[in-house]
């Protein structure tokens, strides 16, 4: 018979306790925030119907970018959350809850949620 671990790491632990307290309704949509070694990837989610709102990543950002020019990962966070910005406007989002997951409220995750503040965006 196979031991099957079923513990979980710290940080599953700790995206479980932060995500069990949220709820993203149509009004107000839950703005996850996913952090890669590289890029942010960003999502407002409608969690009544399970619906995807809104996207943006830095991954374009980062490719347009010319090869001699450097960009940081936050400027690129930036850049990623502009682009989410004009699609909440799109559709006509005025307020959102903040999911920062298993992320401390620090860098590129705080630096999301300023450029939504001064965007507009009720966070």
């Amino acid at each position: 018979m196979t031991n099957i671990n079923h513990n979980l790491s710290v940080a599953e632990k700790r995206k479980r306790r932060v995500r069990a307290k949220l709820h993203g309704t149509a009004a107000r949509p839950r703005l996850t925030v996913h952090k890669s070694n590289k890029y942010v990837y960003l999502q407002a989610i409608n969690d009544d119907t399970g619906i995807t709102v809104a996207s943006a990543n830095d991954v374009k950002v980062r490719k347009a970018v010319k090869k001699g020019d450097a960009v940081t990962k936050t400027a690129a966070a930036i850049k990623a959350t502009e682009l989410l910005l004009e699609s909440l406007k799109k559709a006509k989002v005025t307020a959102v809850v903040f999911d920062r997951g298993q992320y401390k409220y620090h860098g590129r995750v705080r630096a999301v949620a300023q450029v939504l503040r001064d965007g507009g965006i009720e966070v």
